[in-house]
């Protein structure tokens, strides 16, 4: 008999998503408050404590943190236990996350976390437990019913805290004002990374990887540079170096195609130039230049760089761009 599986995962999704709305009304604002400010004001780091699964969800707030601005690391109470407490300093927050508020290992700890003198904040299941009664703040996690069919594995639970965990971590990123310039710079690598750093200037032609031509040229010495510079394109100067134009080596084809015989002879890239072409400037993201080639009804491959002054400073390709890795 074929099972519907797909009934069984979708009623699962829904206890977990219930579990999680239902958590937005059930939390206390002063508490949300309290927690919140802790966390922003905090001169030292976020030390987050669980045990279990919770350790795991402790893990992934700590690094969600720590990406957004705001120095966190997990601390497993059991190594705390045999010396790893040195790492809590007085000026740190700890976060301890605990299901049932009564994990042996997590009661264990507080006496010591109470000594060195840092605000404790509970992300539990019960409210009424000794975590919660010995924290400095209280954040309500608890859940009617896991998704385990048995009702056993931690798992409405921990999607829970979990969620709780990515609010607070946004909250605060939130209250500090972090600018996605600051977020890039805990994110050098992978895609994500290359979007908020990589520039045109990091990836353009320029040079003398970037041929350029005089106007007035001919369309003979319009082949001769876009076969040196091997780019499909050649920009257009003036007499000052600033951009007239561009001419890539569909434009030359159509030119050469749609000129007579008799006429070829006076045929000058002026002639068949894109003038006022879309530009980029060194300092432009290099994804920002990607969409300006690819958002528009008209698609183009390749963009002119220019400074300030409007001189030519370079040439783009998104060839150039999505080899980055982009």
């Amino acid at each position: 008999m074929t099972r519907n599986h797909l009934a069984d995962i979708q009623q699962l999704l829904r206890i977990e998503s219930d579990a999680i709305a239902q958590t937005a009304t059930r939390l206390d604002p002063m508490q949300v408050d309290r927690v919140v400010e802790l966390l922003a004001k905090c001169k030292g780091k976020v030390v987050i404590l669980g045990v279990g699964k919770s350790g795991i969800i402790g893990q992934k707030i700590a690094a969600t943190m720590t990406s957004a601005g705001t120095a966190a690391l997990y601390l497993h109470p059991s190594d705390a236990l045999h010396g790893g407490l040195g790492i809590v300093q007085s000026d740190d927050v700890v976060i301890v996350l605990s299901n049932s508020g009564e994990t042996d290992e997590i009661v264990a700890m507080l006496p010591y976390l109470k000594n060195r003198g840092v605000p404790i904040v509970a992300i539990v299941g019960n409210v009424n437990s000794t975590l919660a009664r010995r924290a400095d703040a209280v954040l309500d996690a608890s859940v009617d019913k896991e998704a385990c069919p048995l009702n056993l594995a931690p798992t409405t639970s921990t999607t829970v805290a979990l969620a709780v965990g990515d609010a607070l971590a946004m909250t605060v990123m939130k209250v500090k004002g972090l600018t996605s310039d600051d977020f890039a710079v805990n994110h050098p690598a992978g895609r994500l990374g290359k979007r908020l750093t990589l520039r045109v200037a990091d990836l353009m032609h320029c040079d003398g990887e970037n041929p350029t031509i005089a106007t007035g040229s001919s369309w003979v010495e319009v082949v001769r540079a876009i076969s040196n510079g091997g780019l499909g394109a050649v920009c257009v100067v003036d007499a000052t170096g600033r951009l007239a134009g561009i001419i890539t080596d569909g434009d030359l084809r159509r030119a050469i195609e749609q000129t007579s015989g008799d006429s070829l002879a006076k045929l000058t890239g002026d002639d068949f130039m894109t003038r006022k072409p879309v530009v980029a400037t060194p300092e432009l993201l290099a994804f920002d230049a990607l969409r300006l080639m690819e958002d528009r009804p008209s698609q183009i491959s390749v963009l002119p760089v220019v400074d300030q002054d409007g001189n030519c400073v370079g040439l783009i390709r998104v060839h150039d761009i999505v080899r980055s890795g982009l």
